[in-house]
């Protein structure tokens, strides 16, 4: 026997309403008072009414298609935020009624072209851009093109000023990050703090940074502020790390978690605990930070997802994004390796 689907007639004659109240509680819930929306959803779902998605695209114009480049996993230990952030973005996209779809592109015209087509032969409805830069087009493509978009990352450089009443971004703030850290190692009697960066060029990098010298400066500890730098590579960060202790830092604070699993290495390798005899403190608090006792900065990037789809479905829907972006604060994470200075 062939099951009927339930129809949304059939929700309206259970619950007692028009179908236009079930519509409503399906697409406007804040039209409906709360007791019908609770009537109306209780026989949704003792029905098992789904809303036809081919019959919403005829209606609405749109195809609940959202885009996003996904980069190159570039290392084992800081590939699995992006894995995260893509996975909270799929969940809260999919709350929201909307399916995301992945590219690749080698650079950003790549990925400009990678939207046109998209946007030519599905209806794309918007886009989230994955990185920011200083520099950055796409956005200014994506606007002339009439493309919905929010971005994991505020504009820098340039557009940062140009582009002053752009709200459509969320991001966190890394400086923040840094300066928690670095605050809280003093509070426990560290002096000598040293950061592990990545080189000049990159903004995410230079944020951090930011958050780790202003604090240093603002405990008048400048002159005792050693920097070194490093690609976020553990192989390339272990003999940076060699030569950073020999200017006998007592904590490292990191610009990632893969610098900090470098310098944890190093510490173990030279016979010295990472925290008891040298603190150090990652960025991201990846499952090898959890993992390896390492204290770390999180980024909440659930929330980071689901405000990048609610500015796109509130773009979408015709109504206004806050007059700035969104910058969440993030959270530091304590371990073994943040611990008092050596006696």
């Amino acid at each position: 026997m062939v099951s009927v689907r339930p129809t949304i007639a059939a929700v309206a004659a259970a619950a007692g309403v028009s179908r236009q109240t079930v519509s409503n509680a399906l697409n406007a819930p804040e039209r409906v008072k709360p007791d019908t929306l609770a009537k109306v959803l209780g026989h949704i779902d003792v029905l098992g009414y789904r809303p036809s998605v081919a019959a919403r695209q005829m209606r609405t114009g749109r195809s609940q298609l959202l885009a996003m480049r996904i980069e190159p996993v570039r290392d084992g230990v800081n590939g699995v935020v992006g894995d995260r952030f893509l996975h909270a973005l799929a969940e809260a996209a999919q709350a929201a009624g909307y399916r995301m779809l992945l590219c690749t592109a080698g650079s950003d015209v790549d990925e400009v072209a990678e939207y046109e087509q998209l946007l030519a032969t599905m209806a794309l409805d918007g886009v989230v851009l994955a990185t920011t830069h200083t520099g950055d087009t796409r956005r200014a493509w994506l606007r002339d093109h009439g493309l919905a978009f929010m971005s994991f990352g505020r504009p820098w450089g340039d557009l940062a000023v140009a582009g002053a009443s752009d709200s459509s971004w969320v991001d966190v703030d890394g400086a923040a990050g840094t300066a928690a850290a670095t605050a809280e190692l003093l509070r426990r009697g560290h002096r000598r703090i040293a950061y592990l960066g990545w080189p000049a060029g990159s903004d995410v990098g230079h944020d951090r940074r930011a958050g780790w010298l202003t604090t240093m400066a603002a405990a008048g500890r400048t002159d005792e502020a050693v920097e070194v730098t490093s690609e976020d590579d553990i192989e390339e960060a272990l003999d940076v790390v060699e030569d950073l202790l020999r200017q006998r830092p007592t904590a490292i604070v990191c610009a990632s978690d893969t610098l900090a699993v470098a310098a944890s290495a190093v510490l173990n390798r030279r016979g010295l605990r990472p925290g008891p005899d040298v603190s150090v403190v990652g960025f991201d608090d990846t499952p090898a930070a959890r993992a390896l006792g390492i204290a770390s900065v999180l980024q909440p990037l659930d929330q980071v997802a689901e405000a990048c789809i609610a500015g796109l479905v509130a773009q979408l829907d015709g109504r206004p994004l806050p007059a700035e972006g969104v910058l969440l604060p993030p959270l530091l994470v304590p371990r073994t390796t943040l611990a008092d200075p050596a006696p």
